[in-house]
């Protein structure tokens, strides 16, 4: 309405001679700025329909993912970084001439760096090693934390339970002094910062930071004490490399629950979610999902604290298995691994007890999604049962021994560098003649395919049918 804009506007734009029948002013926006609140739906809506136009289309059920009608490529947008997966390298200059259409771009056909990730591909061994080289020392820089005289090998507090007793007493609440607006909001940037880094590469953290987070709304001196302990751990490990080993692609999960170990007598889930094969027991891979959390209501059963562990992992599964199948790769019934023998049995229907409404409800979901043929959850030993990492606070010398089920020894990628350095060397040190051109490199780095000295033809035949790789966009995010 003209009559809520100030009177200096209207003179200026001379709206007066602009305003309708009805007394409204109609102004039609063209181009998003910075700042501006419509800006990324303008932004998205506008890629959109420039990219529908031939023939790519965004997921309905997966934002952020996109597919062609025809040609083998998807990708991934985040904000304004594309993941793009191809099959022949003529696809993957297809979206990029058309982006070029409208946008400024650039390119990194190594597939070497995404939404801040490194990737550091092993295509001889079917592996490929994820860091974030640099992010810990920058972060203990800004919080001005030195690194600690002795190394500390937990990200958390350690109590240690009191063998031979009948029971066990939960630790006493301390009274703790309260922290300021300045305290809390360092617990909080704190916590945000190390958070993207241990859902990325280093899962090990969760379990500490989901504690600190509960507290972070009221933190006292004592969350102060255990954010200080987190940090001394991220300053005494190497920095962490998360590794995927090739698979088929089927979900797989490890679920396992920590019975009262919280406080207000709460109990802990925990999930381990990746990719393996369709087989009986799935073999470990890196972690495309850690589930640690407090379960909000309080259980009154190991039994029941692993249901809902169980319930929590299962919902997480039901998108992930969505998410698979729009990439292209179906999913069977999806294993979830528990060793809780009663929980198992009451979702297999070999054990009917007595529940309260709310484990039945969980119950009655469970039930209901295994008829339905999505999931498979099986019985096997607490020592294989990877979630239970994600359940406790373990002690230093635990956490030393399990990193290596989910991390890969910096060691081992600095070797991968190394070989990769060799390689480039010695074909810097080879007859000129006998090069590779430009373009054969460039196949062989990202399609795996082995270069040839007797023309480009014998090496670029086959890029249609036999050629895949991964490449990076970088667009920006000026509209126009």
């Amino acid at each position: 309405m003209i009559d809520d804009i100030p009177e200096e506007i209207i003179v200026e734009y001379n709206l007066s001679e602009k305003v309708t029948d009805d007394g409204h002013v109609y102004v039609e926006i063209r181009k998003g700025m910075y700042g501006l609140p419509q800006a990324g739906i303008l932004a998205q809506q506008l890629l959109e329909q420039r990219l529908n136009e031939h023939g790519y289309s965004q997921s309905k059920a997966v934002p952020g993912l996109w597919t062609h009608k025809t040609r083998p490529i998807s990708f991934t947008l985040v904000v304004d970084d594309f993941g793009v997966k191809y099959v022949g390298k003529e696809h993957a200059t297809h979206l990029i001439s058309i982006l070029k259409q409208f946008y400024e771009i650039s390119e990194d056909w190594t597939g070497s760096k995404y939404i801040g990730i490194t990737f550091d591909w092993d295509y001889a061994n079917g592996r490929v090693h994820l860091s974030m080289p640099g992010y810990i020392s920058k972060a203990l820089q800004r919080f001005g934390h030195e690194r600690p005289r002795r190394l500390q090998n937990s990200p958390h507090p350690y109590v240690a339970p009191t063998y031979g007793a009948k029971a066990q007493y939960v630790e006493p609440e301390v009274v703790s002094t309260p922290l300021d607006k300045e305290g809390q909001k360092y617990i909080q940037a704190v916590t945000g910062t190390l958070l993207y880094y241990s859902r990325a590469v280093d899962p090990t953290m969760l379990v500490a930071l989901n504690a600190i987070a509960t507290q972070q709304a009221s933190p006292t001196q004592k969350t102060m004490e255990r954010v200080k302990q987190l940090l001394d751990y991220c300053a005494s490990q190497e920095e962490a490399v998360l590794t995927y080993h090739a698979s088929n692609m089927i979900l797989a999960i490890h679920s396992d629950a920590g019975y009262l170990n919280e406080v207000k007598a709460r109990s802990r889930a925990g999930g381990h979610f990746f990719l393996s094969s369709d087989v009986r027991y799935p073999p470990n891979n890196g972690a495309i999902l850690t589930i640690a959390q407090i379960i909000d209501a309080v259980m009154s059963s190991a039994a029941e604290a692993e249901l809902g562990a169980l319930f929590i992992n299962a919902k997480e599964a039901v998108h992930m298995r969505r998410i698979l199948q729009e990439m292209g790769h179906p999913q069977p019934r999806t294993p979830i691994q528990t060793d809780n023998s009663t929980a198992e049995g009451v979702i297999n229907s070999r054990v009917r007890p007595k529940r309260t409404k709310l484990m039945d409800m969980r119950f009655e979901w469970l039930l209901d999604r295994e008829q339905q043929g999505q999931f498979k959850i099986y019985w096997r030993s607490g020592k294989t049962n990877l979630a239970d990492y994600f359940t406790k606070h373990h002690p230093p010398a635990h956490h030393r021994n399990v990193q290596g089920e989910f991390l890969t020894r910096i060691a081992e990628l600095q070797r991968l560098r190394r070989e990769a350095e060799g390689r480039e060397t010695s074909l810097a040190m080879t007859d000129i003649d006998k090069l590779p051109t430009d373009t054969q490199l460039l196949i062989a780095r990202n399609w795996r395919i082995k270069p040839t000295t007797d023309g480009i033809k014998s090496t670029t035949d086959g890029i249609k049918s036999t050629t895949d790789g991964t490449m990076f966009l970088k667009c920006s995010a000026r509209v126009y």
